[in-house]
């Protein structure tokens, strides 16, 4: 599975999304089946969050999403709209 795209944060919310994203980063590393996963702040945009992700399979992927679902990290990006292209390799 592999998924592009980017997030955009509300500039008041900028800095409790920094400061929450390396740790959600490491713990996706340590995921079975992640086998690439970044997140990047864009250079023309500061508020907008450049991510890519790439797992093994649909199974891998799924576990990252319920992971994910339920960490500090959705927490401090909920109801921040997410612009993602999600397609199978």
């Amino acid at each position: 599975m592999h998924l592009t795209g980017y997030i955009d944060v509300p500039a008041e919310r900028l800095d409790a999304v920094l400061c929450a994203m390396n740790a959600h980063i490491n713990l996706t590393h340590a995921e079975p089946g992640c086998v690439y996963f970044v997140i990047k702040r864009d250079k023309s945009n500061r508020c907008r969050l450049n991510v890519e992700e790439v797992f093994t399979d649909r199974a891998a992927f799924e576990y990252h999403q319920r992971r994910g679902a339920a960490s500090h990290w959705a927490d401090v990006t909920k109801g921040i709209e997410r612009h993602f292209e999600i397609r199978e390799i």
